[in-house]
């Protein structure tokens, strides 16, 4: 390939332009060899990276043509649209190329090529996609290359066998996935030797990688803690391209901080689940309240029963926020009957005409069927709830749990899934939850809220302080989690605008207040307002990122860290 030297306006020539003329030249080569070796991918890529920067400088193309990697690098459009965007939907960043490895070997050595492409070249930035359903653009990056985590090479298996399936020890009770691995195929696979994990998120088609880079939450979080908290080992391919196996004996350290971490230290390619015993029925409960206090004090009782014996307390412990009629059947669930629909007019709304709902389950085998009753019975007896308001139904253990896809279908039926998502999670101090409630949910939200409201207690201890998550100080915290749609329909209630804004009002309000919240999926785009969050763990966090990934390649969506080599930004849409 002869080296062009473009003359000096041709240089400036603005970016979409540039990179639109190498995905033409891209086009051609692919085309004239359908069966050419990655090596040449890889050197046409380096080729439109560098066309982008500095012109035609080949000097690293050679360098990445050499790497070996078995996947499929690309720059088809739909490739790229897929990555630009998220559940979200209110980024849009394109990537220069995604990548769908065939091993966690390309991924290592693709970062190891980030890191190893000089400056003067513009350098190039790696983020990881799971099933793409961050909020705000923190699996994207329009500067670089995105990892498709949860398919295999060219979004298929391809008969390479590649991602690995799920290796279940019945024995040690654990499972080893792929960090691209879906929560609802995890499931699928430890079924089958008649176990499954302790603790999910409440929707199952999330990767593992990219729960655990959270925090991984539901009902469940309680009891068992946080999907990080049950997780043995982990390899990870670090910001320095390095794959490594850590733990809480091995490499501690990155163990730690990748857990929570929020992509920022390492690309997790596995993780060791922890499993237990699975059930084969849930009893699924909801019960209403119309006083605040007597519904948070049950939620933490049923909470405090963590250490005892199962058959003494609920298996999960969730609820939510009723300000509209409407949403006492959401689409998280279709839980109640239409032949047995719950007027919520008809029960009593003392209480600032606000309702919440405990939701509570109890898990049991076919065997147990004559006893799950009466344990069932003897919670129930000790809460303060609206007599009238119990509702009962009883279903599979997959079918609770994979209860969120279900409404996913219906919702997607009808054109109401693929619109904007601006969801707020935080994490409230027990302390104060008494103070949002009348600031939020009696006052900014009023009477239309445009999507589900969950609220429910985790205990403190239940979550590792040396990860990377953060929480509220106090023992007991809860989630606030406002599930909200954007819908294009005139109301502007309704509108991504007044969402967006109403979030804003909330946070506000809790600043001015004093009420110390932590957002969970935290979303920020300066470094001071990130110091705040982290508060006491900032040092930490700074010096791991300094460790694992000082170059600053690694999840720049998250802008946390600006990529030292360049800087991306993505548009909003």
């Amino acid at each position: 390939m002869q080296r062009c030297h473009c003359d000096h306006h041709r240089r400036r020539r603005h970016r979409r332009s540039i990179a639109s003329g190498a995905a033409v030249y891209l086009k051609l080569l692919f085309n004239n060899n359908s069966a050419m070796m990655v090596s040449k991918l890889l050197l046409a890529f380096a080729f439109c990276r560098l066309m982008a920067t500095v012109g035609l400088n080949m000097g690293p193309a050679v360098e990445l043509s050499r790497l070996g990697i078995d996947g499929l690098l690309t720059i088809d459009p739909s490739a790229v649209e897929t990555a630009s965007i998220d559940f979200g939907l209110m980024t849009r960043n394109p990537p220069l190329a995604v990548l769908h490895p065939a091993s966690a070997d390309d991924i290592a050595r693709l970062v190891r090529a980030a890191v190893a492409t000089p400056e003067e070249y513009g350098g190039f930035t790696v983020s990881a996609r799971g099933h793409g359903h961050s909020i705000n653009g923190q699996a994207q990056t329009g500067n670089g290359v995105v990892i498709e985590m949860s398919s295999g090479v060219g979004g298929v298996d391809g008969g390479r066998g590649f991602p690995p399936p799920p290796i279940v020890s019945e024995k040690e009770m654990f499972v080893d996935v792929w960090g691209g691995e879906l929560w609802i195929d995890v499931l699928k696979s430890t079924l089958r030797y008649g176990l499954a994990p302790r603790s999910w998120t409440d929707y199952l088609y999330l990767s593992v990688g990219g729960t655990l880079s959270n925090g991984g939450i539901s009902g469940q979080a309680f009891n068992h803690g946080p999907q990080i908290s049950n997780v043995l080992e982990l390899d990870v391919v670090t910001g320095n391209g390095e794959l490594t196996t850590c733990s809480n004996e091995e490499n501690p350290d990155l163990f730690h901080g990748v857990l929570g971490g929020l992509g920022q230290f390492g690309i997790i390619t596995r993780a060791r689940i922890v499993l237990e015993r699975a059930p084969q029925r849930v009893r699924w409960i909801r019960v209403l309240y119309s006083n605040f206090t007597a519904f948070t004090s049950d939620q933490e009782r049923l909470i405090s029963l963590h250490a005892k014996p199962r058959n003494e307390k609920f298996d999960y412990v969730e609820g939510f926020v009723i300000v509209d009629e409407g949403l006492i059947n959401n689409w998280r669930s279709s839980f109640f009957s239409p032949a047995n629909p719950v007027k919520i007019s008809s029960l009593k709304k003392a209480d600032g005409g606000v309702l919440y709902c405990l939701e509570i389950t109890k898990n049991y085998h076919d065997s147990q069927s004559l006893t799950v009753d009466q344990e069932v019975e003897a919670l129930l007896k000790e809460l303060d709830y609206i007599p009238e308001s119990v509702f009962t139904t009883d279903l599979g253990y997959v079918d609770f749990l994979d209860r969120v896809h279900t409404a996913e279908l219906k919702l997607r039926s009808k054109g109401l899934w693929d619109v904007p998502h601006p969801w707020l999670n935080l994490f409230v101090p027990k302390s104060r939850i008494a103070d949002f409630d009348r600031g939020v949910f009696k006052g900014i939200l009023g009477n239309n809220t445009s999507g589900p409201i969950l609220i429910y207690p985790m205990n403190k201890h239940k979550w590792d302080p040396r990860s990377s998550a953060v929480t509220p100080e106090d023992d007991v915290f809860y989630l606030v989690a406002l599930l909200r749609s954007a819908i294009d329909n005139g109301e502007e209630t309704q509108s991504l605008e007044y969402l967006s804004n109403q979030n804003h009002q909330i946070i506000a309000f809790c600043s001015n207040e004093g009420i110390e919240v932590k957002q969970y999926l935290p979303h920020y785009t300066m470094e001071e307002e990130w110091a705040e969050h982290f508060g006491d763990k900032w040092p930490e966090f700074q010096r791991r990122k300094m460790k694992f990934d000082p170059h600053h390649i690694l999840a720049t969506g998250q802008r946390i860290f600006s990529p030292s080599k360049s800087v991306d930004m993505a548009v909003s849409r």
